[in-house]
């Protein structure tokens, strides 16, 4: 399973954020083809780097990576892809893995 985790800095306008989020950027996501999960935080988000405070983050599940580089590719992922210039003003930093359930 190829999983991508998608970390969203501090926003400038947290309910700005918010809203944009639910209304726009997450149905953009739920477009994406190949998508077998996507999963975002609800409430405070900890992080190890207090440095660099996290105020959200996103899961998206795939079941190999060719799934992933279509979906990306595809018009709903360019979609997707552009919109996060519109609302994630804190910055975001994407972080992709090939997973393996151990438990």
């Amino acid at each position: 399973m190829i999983r991508v985790i998608v970390n969203y800095g501090m926003p400038a306008d947290s309910a700005a954020f918010d809203t944009h989020y639910t209304e726009v950027h997450a149905p953009l996501t739920r477009a994406m083809p190949h998508l077998k999960g996507f999963e975002v935080s609800r409430g405070a988000v900890t992080s190890s780097d207090e440095s660099a405070p996290v105020y959200a983050t996103a899961i998206l599940s795939y079941a190999n990576r060719s799934d992933l580089e279509a979906s990306m590719a595809s018009p709903e992922g360019q979609a997707a892809v552009k919109d996060l210039g519109t609302f994630a003003t804190g910055g975001v930093t994407i972080v992709t893995i090939d997973a393996e359930e151990l438990i």
